[in-house]
């Protein structure tokens, strides 16, 4: 009680204060102009480092371009794409969820607008005479427009707009970081199938490459020029690359799956039949200043726009602690006869207005504005978090693009070690100057090292991916989607 009694105070005097003036300005201009009674909005102070500590390519251009994913220059990437932005059934709810928004604010703005009521009667009634034994019957017709109007003199139902009006952006901004979502999903699901069909290949051409040395030790054990436990350790690595191939293709099989639900089809219709990681350009990109990033994260943008309704809502809370004004007003004809009833002696009209003040609810009041407040504050620490959260991860992932770049520069120089050991080895084993098991070895690091190299290209990609996420993707404040 109070806590009601301070707001109270606060909302009629605010002396020594910038929002002192309002409730006499209020008061002298009346129905013409609204009193808001909640703080003012101020975008929390979070300041932003001065640069990166990971610096990225000083040639790369600033910003990823909205399209960004055409960077790696695959068709088949943009086609997935392209089918995702028209079929994803989260990029759909999002929409949904956009359009509802967009009806709660106009019901938020709807108390605002005058009210607009037609009332038509037609009566025939039989009553009896006053004094008479007899009865009389006659009609009755009044069609009457009545209206009514809420003066919002605290600002109550202009902070409920203002509240949905954010909400509504909330929504939008909700949208673009769904798609974003669903951008990187596909090309990340994508690389990792191409990543897959990559070493089922390598798989299969060591396999294919292993069955054929078993083959000559075989020969060279009839020729007695081989032993058996050569034949059986060719004959061990020939089954372990054998054993390796089935995961890949149920892991295969997974990533067209996830990519059919991706892009809102059946697996059926997911073709990923050809291409390969080696196909893809490398796209590059610079982060720009770590201060612009926050109008180029709509995730951010979103938990501001919500932290921008919650503001309002306090404003709407106080509000509801002061009087409400309604004005009513109806005219309209009633006659007896049809044929009269438009003539202006049959006219009525009635004006009036209220003032309903709350007194005592309970500490309904009370508890909705401290409900308001406490949501404030929930969403206030939600926006910081965003806030450094995004800068954390553009941070990870440009860490991440730079060190899978290493890593495959490093790989690609084991994997020509390995090829020409492999090489050098297979000559000298034909020659007799070796025996297999220094093969088998060089083989096997040879199928490792070609293995290991496809999983560190498509890590790279995904860093890639994940870069362009972290920034955004492109898109911009300014761009707000419609």
């Amino acid at each position: 009680m109070h806590e009601a009694q301070r707001i109270l105070r606060a909302g009629r005097a605010r002396a020594g204060r910038r929002d002192a003036l309002r409730p006499l300005v209020c008061g002298a201009l009346g129905a013409l102009a609204a009193c808001s009674l909640g703080p003012r909005y101020h975008r929390p102070d979070i300041p932003a480092p001065a640069a990166w500590v990971t610096q990225a390519d000083a040639s790369a251009p600033q910003w990823p371009a909205r399209e960004w994913w055409r960077g790696f220059a695959s068709g088949d990437l943009d086609e997935l794409i392209g089918k995702a932005q028209r079929a994803n059934d989260d990029l759909r709810a999002a929409i949904a969820r956009v359009h509802q928004a967009d009806a709660q604010r106009r019901i938020a703005g709807a108390p605002l607008l005058p009210a607009l009521n037609l009332d038509a009667n037609a009566t025939r009634a039989r009553a009896p005479a006053t004094g008479q034994p007899v009865f009389m019957t006659g009609n009755d017709f009044s069609p009457v427009l009545s209206a009514s109007y809420e003066l919002d003199f605290w600002g109550k139902n202009r902070a409920a707009l203002a509240a949905a009006t954010a909400s509504a952006k909330a929504s939008r901004y909700d949208r673009t970081t769904v798609e974003l979502g669903v951008m990187a999903g596909v090309a990340g699901t994508y690389f990792q199938a191409l990543q897959l069909r990559d070493r089922l290949g390598i798989a299969d051409a060591n396999l294919a490459n292993a069955t054929k040395i078993l083959a000559g030790l075989r020969l060279e054990q009839t020729a007695g020029l081989a032993t058996g436990l050569d034949v059986a350790q060719q004959e061990t690595v020939v089954a372990t690359i054998n054993a390796s191939i089935p995961p890949l293709q149920q892991q295969l099989r997974q990533s067209i799956d996830a990519l059919a639900i991706l892009i809102g089809s059946t697996p059926e219709g997911v073709d990923v039949t050809h291409g390969g990681l080696d196909e893809l350009a490398e796209p590059a990109v610079r982060p720009g200043l770590p201060s612009e990033l926050l109008a180029r994260r709509p995730d951010v943008a979103e938990a501001e726009a919500l932290l921008i309704a919650a503001n309002a809502n306090i404003a709407a809370a106080r509000a509801a602690f002061f009087p409400s004004i309604t004005l009513t007003a109806s005219g309209g004809y009633e006659s007896a006869a049809l044929a009269n009833l438009l003539r202006p002696a049959n006219r009525v009209w009635s004006l009036g207005a209220g003032v309903m003040q709350p007194i005592f609810q309970g500490g309904a009041l009370l508890g909705q504005y401290q409900l308001a407040r406490g949501h404030y504050e929930e969403l206030l620490a939600d926006y910081h978090k965003a806030v450094i959260s995004a800068l954390a991860n553009v941070e990870d992932a440009l860490v991440a693009v730079g060190q899978t770049r290493e890593q495959v520069e490093r790989q690609q120089q084991a994997t020509l070690t390995a090829q020409r050991a492999y090489e050098f080895a297979n000559k000298q084993m034909r020659a007799g100057t070796i025996n297999v098991l220094t093969l088998l070895n060089t083989e096997t690091a040879l199928f490792s090292a070609r293995d290991a190299l496809a999983q560190a290209k498509y890590a790279h990609l995904q860093a890639l991916v994940s870069l362009y996420q972290a920034l955004g993707g492109g898109w911009q404040l300014q761009q707000e989607p419609a």
